[in-house]
């Protein structure tokens, strides 16, 4: 493979986010056809879930030629596909492993959800790390344009961002813009300004990159796409489904999609592979064409 950095800055495609947990993992089981009554304890639900990940992986249709890399939830990283630790069966197919670190959100407080505490974090980065794994992500949740409570959210990714680069990875921050806020636009432009500040003090030739909501105003992210200190600007569907997930990220140069929920849409547990890779490969090359071929 050639250097993940590399291919993180430059490389023409988007990132795959496979990284359901917890209260959400439900939830994507369902859209892939598979309800509730076929688990009855945690560890078969995940099993399920991680059936579902080594599936998409194993896919003819998932490659480095158009997913560039895959968030991952921890117990699908510590998993394996065909045999292979599932980071290395992504690096296989020239995909880059990332992990996703947040153990989820507090209680709202000034318009924001912050993230939970994370005691377990450097253990976490050098067992990810021994793994292959490139990067991480750490997610919080902006619901309203409180000032105070953005500029906390921001600083709060960063110091978790410093601690994963000092655990020798890649921090993906993300500091998601709730797509049902009323102040929306509002938002987004106070977080541009929170994250400017927070970038400028950072070392130079330092570099991070950034998961951000699609924004209200297309090109409203342009200054971070340019900046330096971020290797990648990369977008979460947050909601919306595909088509208009698409069409949003396609009115932002520079901006590659990370998609969950938009990339899964269509999967089912009962479909044939040959079905299943068709689906998958389709929506791979409609999110492809959104994050490489920009409309004015």
């Amino acid at each position: 493979m050639t250097n993940p950095t590399q291919i993180m800055a430059a490389g023409n495609g988007f990132i795959a986010a496979l990284d359901q947990s917890g209260g959400s993992t439900p939830k994507a089981l369902a859209g892939y056809g598979i309800e509730g009554d076929a688990w009855s304890t945690e560890e078969e639900m995940y099993g399920l879930i991680h059936d579902m990940r080594s599936r998409i992986i194993r896919s003819k249709a998932f490659d480095g030629s158009k997913v560039i890399g895959a968030i991952l939830f921890e117990r699908t990283m510590d998993g394996s596909v065909d045999g292979k630790p599932t980071p290395q069966a992504l690096l296989d197919k020239g995909v880059v492993p990332f992990i996703k670190i947040d153990k989820g959100l507090e209680d709202e407080a000034n318009g924001v959800q912050m993230m939970k505490p994370m005691p377990e974090l450097d253990a976490l980065l050098a067992k990810s790390k021994a793994l292959g794994v490139y990067g991480t992500k750490e997610r919080s949740v902006i619901n309203s344009a409180n000032r105070e409570g953005i500029a906390a959210i921001v600083k709060q990714q960063f110091e978790v961002g410093a601690q994963v680069k000092a655990g020798g990875l890649m921090p993906m921050l993300e500091p998601e813009v709730n797509i049902k806020s009323e102040t929306r636009a509002e938002c987004d432009a106070i977080l541009l300004e929170e994250i400017l500040k927070n970038l400028d003090a950072l070392p130079e030739g330092e570099q991070v990159m950034l998961k951000l909501s699609l924004p209200v105003v297309p090109g409203t992210f342009d200054p971070l796409v340019n900046h330096p200190k971020v290797l990648r600007v990369v977008a979460l569907s947050g909601g919306f489904k595909r088509p208009e997930a698409c069409v949003e990220l396609a009115k932002n140069k520079g901006i590659i999609a990370s998609f969950s929920r938009a990339l899964l849409e269509g999967l089912r547990f009962q479909m044939s592979d040959a079905e299943f890779d068709a689906s998958l490969g389709g929506a791979i090359d409609e999110i492809y064409k959104g994050s490489t071929q920009k409309t004015a």
